[in-house]
């Protein structure tokens, strides 16, 4: 947690606002500045503005990852352009602001819906989440949502919308994320659970999983990739797998950048998410492209991006108050459900990738969506 988040949490509740505006102050004054400079491109083509998100980003993760597609397929400018395009999960500073003052130069605005603030993971600082981006929501010219279960979730958190919108799943560049020539050795089973840890319990599960999974006989490692964000992390990610007796099995790999990513899937076999109610991760798309099959909670957006014979879907009841984690004996079942079976099940990944990721749609899809907003009067 930063100082100023610090400062903030330690006030009370009803004054934080009034706080948080305050600190933000010097911040904001720079960033209205800046946006103050933006105009409008004359010119019928698309030219998309990106809010600076893919400014001095060495590692780009999350819902910044699309907008990398974006950036391939669009000529892109942050100061001259005539369409602006937002992800709620990978949002500018000051948003609001730079969404006004973009309208009122006659600048078209787009904008991604993922996931929401509910109370399984955000408690008391849900509307926190939710009151920007339905705010921007509803100033949007198109909304595009990254699955079903985001739009359900939208409309129950943030309330109904009267615009017509797209649900398009999250890209992947499959030149680029793709299965290794030749096989891994199947011994021993190398499992990875890739992204942002953002609970212990989805860290543990997963240490739970390879436990239960060596106690059975079978020989298998994990890596665990990405950053690890409770309190103290890293030491206790470090207890707990001293105390399962698995400390010299499990690999903690840091943050890493998006020219790495497919590297790390090809060295694996298999893709462990127990994360609950993700709405549409981008990790389990990639990993299918790679070849990876996935293990994962039967929640959120991921029954809507697997297929049959890619993937062992964990049952789970739909519940916006409790984070349903799988337990590390169910992901292990799963596992040995597809383990015999991994040659057959890593090529249903590679298809499913190609038929529901592949970028190129995606961003034909957008080319078509900023035709019919430009030309909108």
């Amino acid at each position: 947690m930063n100082p100023i988040h610090k400062i903030v949490a330690a006030v009370p509740a009803p004054l934080r606002v009034k706080v948080r505006a305050l600190l933000d102050a010097p911040a904001r004054r720079a960033a209205l500045k800046k946006f103050f400079s933006i105009s409008l491109a004359d010119t019928a083509s698309p030219v998309i503005g990106l809010g600076g998100t893919l400014d001095h980003r060495g590692l780009i993760h999350g819902g910044a990852v699309k907008l990398l597609s974006l950036r391939d397929a669009f000529f892109c400018d942050e100061q001259e352009f005539n369409l602006l395009y937002l992800v709620s999960s990978a949002q500018p500073a000051f948003a609001d602001d730079l969404v006004r003052i973009c309208r009122a130069r006659g600048i078209k605005f787009v904008w991604n819906q993922n996931g929401v603030g509910y109370p399984a993971w955000a408690g008391r600082e849900a509307e926190r989440h939710n009151a920007p981006m339905r705010r921007l929501r509803a100033q949007a010219d198109h909304i595009v949502y990254q699955s079903a279960f985001c739009r359900e979730s939208a409309e129950k958190f943030l309330g109904p919308c009267a615009k017509s919108p797209t649900i398009l799943l999250n890209p992947v560049d499959l030149q680029k994320y793709s299965p290794r020539r030749h096989m891994l050795a199947p011994e021993p089973l190398r499992l990875l659970a890739m992204g942002t840890q953002n609970y212990r319990e989805r860290f543990v599960s997963v240490l739970e999983c390879l436990r239960e999974l060596r106690a059975d006989g079978l020989d298998c490692s994990l890596t665990v990739a990405g950053p690890l964000i409770w309190p103290e992390a890293e030491r206790d990610a470090r207890e707990i797998a001293a105390s399962f007796g698995i400390a010299d099995r499990v690999e903690l790999r840091p943050p890493f950048r998006q020219d790495e990513a497919p590297d790390i899937y090809r060295a694996h076999h298999l893709l462990l998410h127990s994360k609950y109610m993700d709405p549409c991760p981008t990790v389990v798309a990639e990993a299918l492209a790679c070849g990876l099959p996935v293990v994962a909670s039967r929640s959120g957006g991921i029954p809507e991006m697997v297929d049959t014979g890619c993937a062992e879907l964990i049952d789970a009841p739909v519940s916006w108050e409790t984070l349903h984690t799988p337990s590390g004996r169910r992901l292990a079942q799963a596992v040995q459900k597809i383990s015999p079976r991994l040659g057959q099940y890593s090529r249903a990944a590679r298809r499913r990738a190609e038929e529901a990721f592949d970028a190129r749609r995606w961003q034909e899809h957008h080319a078509k969506i900023f035709r019919a907003v430009l030309a909108a009067s």
